[in-house]
């Protein structure tokens, strides 16, 4: 009897480990295969999605693709320029477009307006008294106090008044149309009317022609070598800028932004880096381009600084390894009157000064400085500054000039 019921326990169990192992396998079958991890994702309308059968299949890999085959957004693609070593140049801060300068022949005479505003107490004030009908010794005198007070100067106004004394006795009656010719005349003389104003700026066979450019601090000498810049390209020369002025904050900035204007290159240093390295290499940059004409900013230099002085004459010998030094134009500022003259004085015995650029002379009733400065450094005015627009700087004419002193 034990045995009976022993037997129908072993066959009980038998059976319910059978039914065990066959649940199991269907339940095997319903899931995912272990290596089919489970990801949850919201539904897409994509054929690619799984169809009612596919849990069954063997697990098949997604295409993947590599890092250098999957394309970066625009937005990153300054970053990978930057690790390729590539300048990466911002729309914003392109280059603007490269301005064609207004001709200067007869520029003087276009901004003739501005200077005669300024000057009519000179030339109307001179045919004024000239005019009257006695010319007494009173009227010499106003005459001479005329002229000393546009800063003329002594010796050039007596000279002046000598001659417009013997000539208005010789010419007896006296029409206006007469007086201003005559008076015309003589200020072109006292002016200097066979000096060769041109700057020199003509490629030669040791190179480009190197203009230096020379002043205290406030008279416009950046500013006015940018603008001497768009003189020279106006008449067909091709320019590299030096920036050897490396102690005012922006000054190379300032200078650059000027040669971005009409194409011409820039040499620069580091903020108070070596005025003569800079100068030296902007000659060479001159060199290896073939271009026409090197210009020089210094810088702006009080005449009282010794040192300083010193240091622009190591500027000027530096530059001279390369080649000569063209010219080195002094920029002076007109409305100082004969606080300029004191300026060129020093200036002209650290360096040879060969032409002088005057500025702001729209601002001032002492266009004499014009003479007196000529006479003081025996070097001819050759640019004159009449405003602040970029082509507001014109070839010195005496001709023009005078017609504008004395008007129509």
């Amino acid at each position: 009897m034990e045995y009976v019921i022993l037997a129908v326990v072993i066959a009980v169990v038998a059976i319910g480990a059978i039914a065990g192992l066959v649940v199991s396998g269907r339940r095997r079958q319903q899931l995912p295969p272990k290596s089919q991890a489970p990801v949850i994702t919201a539904p897409k309308p994509t054929p690619q999605e799984p169809q009612v059968g596919e849990e069954a299949a063997p697990p098949t890999e997604a295409p993947r693709r590599t890092v250098e085959e999957v394309q970066l957004p625009e937005a990153e693609a300054p970053a990978e320029a930057e690790a390729t070593g590539v300048e990466v140049v911002e729309a914003a801060e392109a280059a603007p477009a490269i301005e064609v300068p207004e001709p200067t022949a007869g520029r003087l005479v276009r901004l003739r307006s501005r200077l005669s505003r300024s000057q009519n107490s000179l030339g109307k004030g001179l045919l004024s008294l000239l005019s009257r009908e006695h010319l007494d010794e009173d009227t010499w005198e106003e005459i001479e106090e005329t002229l000393l007070t546009a800063d003329v100067g002594v010796a050039p106004t007596q000279e002046l008044v000598e001659r417009l004394r013997t000539r208005v006795k010789v010419l007896g009656t006296r029409t206006p149309d007469e007086l201003r010719a005559l008076l015309r005349e003589e200020l072109v003389e006292l002016v200097g009317k066979d000096s060769d104003r041109a700057v020199r700026s003509t490629k030669h066979e040791e190179g480009p022609a190197v203009v230096l450019v020379v002043g205290v601090n406030g008279v416009g000498k950046t500013t006015t070598t940018g603008k001497l810049a768009r003189v020279l390209v106006a008449d067909g020369r091709t320019v590299v800028l030096g920036a050897a002025d490396t102690f005012r904050a922006a000054a190379a900035d300032q200078l650059q932004t000027w040669g971005e204007r009409v194409g011409a290159r820039t040499v620069r240093g580091p903020e108070g880096g070596d005025p003569a390295s800079i100068a030296f290499d902007a000659v060479k940059e001159g060199i290896a381009e073939g271009a026409d004409t090197v210009l020089i900013d210094t810088a702006g230099r009080l005449h009282t600084k010794t040192g300083l002085m010193d240091e622009l004459g190591k500027v000027k010998r530096v530059v001279e390894k390369h080649g000569p030094v063209d010219e080195v134009l002094l920029v002076l500022d007109a409305t100082t009157g004969q606080n300029g003259l004191i300026q060129a004085r020093v200036f002209a015995e650290v360096v040879d000064i060969t032409g002088i650029v005057l500025t702001k002379l729209d601002g001032t009733a002492k266009g004499g400085i014009v003479v007196a400065v000529q006479r003081e450094l025996g070097v001819p005015v050759k640019l004159i500054g009449l405003g602040e627009g970029a082509d507001d700087l014109a070839p010195f004419e005496p001709g023009a000039f005078v017609d504008a002193l004395i008007g129509d």
